[in-house]
């Protein structure tokens, strides 16, 4: 099974990008969507002439504004969108689907924000997300990807001392919140398949950091240890473009 998690920075955008092609010459068998920017009738216009997929979306209360979209070849026993705390539903963050084997979360964690205003509010995200996912996992292992927003090692990101404790998605509240999830038994699987590789996926638009690549990795494909050996490979893949950020994934024998 392959699974494939792209932040598209908006799917009206990326549609005018070759985004079907793109999704054939991705072939996942899931493809998680994050920052779709749009409404569920807007989703389902862009997605209409693509075949051969159940589509779920979750969207934010505010138009044009964060966004999920889970799209699988199977379809799921079920489909739950949110986490259930008010406070973190209004925008649209998480969709998850269930499978006989395993539970797909996908997320579009919170930013921090510009000089770090929603620095607060993403430490709570951080503990209680993390606290849904256990809930899951008490039923079935559970493989959650998405954009996390944060750089977790150095290794991760290309100039880690000048945005250390200064930009978000590199303070050590967030560093450590992403920890914990490795910590409650989560494997990063691209790290674990990949520990000394360099690679990024997402760039700034300024600088031409893409082409320079000066990037950062903040997009995961997480697994429960239960199912770590069962993940083949992982990977990310800088060539595919349309977004400030590109497809990560793995594929795993179920």
């Amino acid at each position: 099974m392959k699974i494939v998690s792209w932040n598209v920075n908006g799917i009206r955008a990326v549609q005018g990008k070759g985004f079907a092609e793109t999704l054939a010459r991705l072939d996942a068998d899931c493809l998680l969507l994050q920052e779709t920017k749009a409404q569920v009738d807007q989703i389902e216009k862009v997605t209409a002439d693509i075949d051969g997929y159940h589509i779920y979306s979750n969207c934010a209360e505010r138009k044009g504004y964060s966004g999920v979209s889970l799209m699988s070849r199977a379809e799921p026993l079920a489909v739950v969108k949110d986490i259930g705390i008010a406070e973190h539903d209004r925008e649209g963050r998480v969709i998850a689907a269930e499978f006989e084997h395993f539970h797909l979360v996908n997320v579009y964690v919170p930013n921090s924000g510009q000089e770090l205003v929603r620095l607060d509010y993403r430490r709570t995200w951080d503990a209680e997300f993390l606290t849904y996912l256990l809930k899951l996992e008490s039923r079935k292992p559970v493989i959650v990807c998405g954009d996390f927003n944060v750089a977790h090692r150095e290794i991760d990101i290309a100039r880690p001392k000048a945005n250390y404790n200064k930009s978000a998605g590199y303070t050590q509240a967030e560093i450590d919140g992403f920890s914990r999830f490795l910590d409650a038994g989560f494997v990063d699987t691209f790290r674990h398949h990949h520990p000394d590789t360099v690679a990024y996926s997402w760039w700034s638009f300024r600088a031409n950091a893409r082409a320079n690549n000066i990037g950062w990795r903040i997009d995961y494909a997480l697994a429960s240890r239960a199912l770590a050996d069962k993940v083949k490979q992982a990977f990310i893949l800088p060539e595919v473009t349309g977004s400030d950020h590109c497809p990560v994934g793995i594929e795993i024998d179920l």
